[in-house]
């Protein structure tokens, strides 16, 4: 668990309220389940977001989000949100309104409305492009993984420590063509490999719970992603390297304009998410973290949440009823 002091900026945002953001982004997701049109399940859950933020006492900014301006309707990266900008506590904010967009309108599992916010200047401030992962869960000697060592290093290392072999140890990896050959590498040592659709926030999260038998997370995927693992990471234990991957110069050059210099950077858990910070994630899907949302026949609809703050390493599971 982490020890950073608490921040008294964050105690003026309480902990329920970004679960309120969370639950307004899932069920307005939620009446699209099934419906086969991703950019409308997508398009559902940040306009109920952004309400959600607007109604907030804060000077929130988009550090992470879907895209930049010229994406827009998404929440793009440096969107101000809040009903106190310029004067409430100033706030950073990572966000996924729907994490597994694929998984909502195909009706799958684990998709997240997610989000984590911070103390200005303590998220990493990146364009959305991709980023390699590497997650393992909580009492494993700090460095035990690096992104500088290869698949079958950084297994070896957990199964030392873990005192077992690598044939015992298991591995989420998304189930993407351009890991072919990270999934030949692992199956080659006899690792176990679980491979998810979609929901990489919930795949490394996963690492931090004995009872999904996941020890490591590994791959490529989204960079907003990667900073909201770490959040949650911070919150819980567990230890996160992240570097981010430009396919182009135009991806590159993004990134020198939100101040990153070195673009090979591996960044750590603690270099993502710094200081207190909040996540909170309401289930859209049922999943393996969370219950998605449900109608019942009166019209009410139920939520099932969770919101962790790293500096007191409290973890709430909340249960919401809606009868709007």
């Amino acid at each position: 668990m982490s020890s950073t002091p608490a921040s008294k900026v964050l105690d003026r945002v309480l902990v329920l309220e970004m679960v309120r953001v969370t639950e307004a982004a899932a069920i307005g997701a939620a009446r699209l389940i099934g419906r086969g049109d991703e950019k409308a399940a997508d398009a559902a859950a940040v306009e109920a977001m952004r309400e959600a933020f607007n109604e907030l006492y804060m000077d929130g900014t988009v550090v992470i989000g879907e895209g930049e301006r010229d994406e827009a309707p998404m929440l793009y990266i440096g969107e101000k949100v809040g009903a106190a900008i310029g004067k409430g506590p100033k706030i950073d904010i990572a966000l996924d309104p729907l994490e597994g967009t694929t998984i909502c309108a195909k009706a799958g599992p684990n998709a997240l409305a997610v989000l984590a916010v911070a103390e200005e200047g303590n998220l990493l401030n990146a364009p959305d492009v991709y980023m390699d992962k590497l997650a393992v869960g909580p009492g494993y000697p700090e460095g035990v993984i690096s992104l500088a060592k290869s698949p079958t290093e950084n297994v070896k290392a957990v199964a030392a420590a873990k005192g077992v072999a690598p044939a015992d140890i298991i591995v989420c990896v998304l189930d993407r063509p351009r890991h072919a050959d990270l999934i030949a590498e692992l199956r080659a040592i006899g690792c176990g490999v679980v491979l998810i659709g979609d929901g990489d926030v919930a795949g490394v999260i996963a690492v931090t719970n004995e009872d999904t038998t996941i020890d490591l997370y590994m791959g490529q995927g989204g960079a907003p992603e990667g900073v909201l693992a770490a959040a949650a990471l911070r919150c819980v234990g567990g230890q996160f390297n992240g570097r981010l991957v430009f396919r182009n110069e135009d991806e590159r050059s993004r990134a020198r304009k939100w101040g990153i210099t070195d673009l090979n950077k591996i960044y750590t858990r603690d270099e993502l998410a710094k200081g207190d910070c909040i996540f909170a994630a309401t289930g859209v899907t049922d999943g393996s973290l969370l219950k998605g949302v449900k109608r019942r026949k009166d019209g009410m609809m139920t939520t099932e949440s969770v919101v962790m703050r790293a500096s007191s390493g409290t973890v709430r599971w909340v249960r919401g009823e809606h009868r709007k």
